[in-house]
């Protein structure tokens, strides 16, 4: 029997992958973290499932509950919003079960910052602007950033930064980003990326600290970078789809580097 960790997406029931999707349907218990999760997600459940919320339980309550239904031989599926590659507290819960031998895989789940960039309509790089997508965010009471990992040491590079459980300090990060960005760099923040009751504001970092005041304190992502921009400057159009770019799938010029036929 397996545990199933599935990634459920930013929101919309919808953006579930049919991995996840099939899992669910096949497993006769689900833990899920029903803070972050909509309801419709466990209409995949099987009937008579077994279906725990853990927002109020301990990390031992957890693997307790895990233990005993691996024990009965089910299948488990333990359902986190978005991706679980970042801040899903995955990783601890997977050090218990190796421990107690219980075998588990991993479903990736549509991230919030790929919901808030689709929401904004905005590719995050973009030739000749940017092309790194820093995920981040600022301590929290729960955990501390590393001293090597502080907001202005990424703002060095100007790359698009996705700053995560941080809108309640949004003044904080603008006073921050603001010698490196300057007042007029493009800022959008994204509340419940994908649900029905989603919310988007844009403006520039100058704006930041007032935009955020306007909206919820959590469960917002803080997107800041020239690509944000309705028209970039400078923008360049990506090479790849150039009529004169020479590439494997569409040979071009006298002596193309993949001639028309090769592997």
């Amino acid at each position: 029997m397996t545990v199933h960790f599935i990634g459920a997406g930013p929101g919309a029931p919808d953006l579930l992958t049919l991995r996840a999707a099939r899992l669910i349907a096949a497993s006769p218990v689900c833990l899920y973290a029903g803070s972050l999760i909509p309801s419709e997600v466990l209409d995949h459940c099987p009937q008579g499932a077994r279906i725990i919320n853990t927002a109020p339980m301990s990390l031992d309550e957890i693997i307790a509950e895990i233990r005993d239904s691996h024990a009965q031989g089910h299948d488990i599926a333990r359902l986190h919003s978005g991706d679980l590659s970042v801040w899903s507290a995955m990783g601890e819960q997977l050090r218990r079960l190796r421990a107690l031998a219980i075998p588990y895989d991993v479903t990736p789940g549509v991230p919030s910052f790929a919901a808030a960039s689709a929401a904004l309509g905005v590719e995050l790089t973009l030739p000749g602007r940017a092309q790194s997508v820093i995920l981040t965010r600022v301590s929290g009471r729960a955990t501390a950033m590393p001293e090597t990992e502080r907001l202005e040491t990424f703002a060095q590079s100007r790359a698009t930064l996705a700053i995560h459980l941080s809108i309640h300090v949004a003044a904080e990060v603008q006073s921050r980003l603001l010698p490196h960005y300057g007042a007029d760099c493009p800022v959008a923040v994204v509340w419940r990326a994908s649900w029905p009751d989603q919310q988007i504001a844009r403006g520039t970092l100058a704006d930041l600290a007032a935009i955020a005041a306007s909206g919820a304190e959590r469960t917002a992502l803080i997107l800041v970078g020239e690509t944000l921009a309705a028209e970039p400057e400078d923008f360049l159009e990506s090479r790849l789809y150039a009529g004169d770019y020479d590439r494997r799938f569409r040979p071009n010029g006298a002596e193309p580097r993949f001639p028309e036929g090769t592997a």
